[in-house]
């Protein structure tokens, strides 16, 4: 958490900019050519790329299944690649004890609720509540418990923390708050 002053906290949120995203988003984007020039080879009788071979592939049925699947796959990468560029998820965590406000700001998809925004005040926040499970996948989570409302995610899913890393997390942000924290 990036601490900014005794009474402003503000923690940035990484979103769909990640190296995990963008080798999948290439992965599927290369193999997705692959099957669609392969199945437009397979319709001319002759390689378009000279290392996919399409020699033994017919039209019907698996030429034309082939270039099914590099559509379809050409689709779902163009959708990583735009949540890539969007950068959809980040945003930032603030905390502010002088408004005496918590603003969680995302950025969703590009429309009329791109900007995503939730405002609460300090008051509301009953405590900070730490979920771990451990085994095969673990999942460290940290939620912050507001008054009348599901309990808020603070950590992203897919985030590894230690048990250590998740404690002095927890402990620092109920320090900032001046609240409890629950769970283990």
């Amino acid at each position: 958490m990036n601490r900014e002053s005794d009474w402003l906290w503000v923690e940035p949120i990484m979103g769909s900019r990640r190296v995990s995203n963008f080798c999948w988003a290439a992965i599927l984007l290369f193999g997705a050519l692959g099957f669609f020039f392969v199945g437009i080879s397979s319709y001319f009788g002759k390689d378009l790329i000279p290392f996919l071979s399409s020699q033994q592939i017919l039209f019907v049925p698996q030429g034309v299944v082939m270039c099914f699947y590099g559509i379809a796959g050409l689709f779902l990468s163009f959708y990583l690649w735009c949540t890539i560029f969007w950068n959809v998820g980040s945003g930032y965590n603030k905390f502010d004890k002088k408004k005496k406000i918590v603003s969680l700001f995302r950025w969703g998809f590009p429309g009329e609720n791109r900007r995503i925004c939730i405002n609460f005040f300090m008051k509301d926040i009953q405590g900070i509540r730490m979920e771990v499970q451990e085994g095969i996948y673990p999942r460290r989570t940290l939620y912050m418990k507001i008054k009348g409302q599901q309990d808020i995610p603070l950590t992203r899913i897919r985030e590894n923390l230690t048990l250590g890393e998740i404690e002095e997390k927890a402990a620092e942000l109920a320090r900032f708050l001046r609240v409890s924290i629950e769970g283990l």
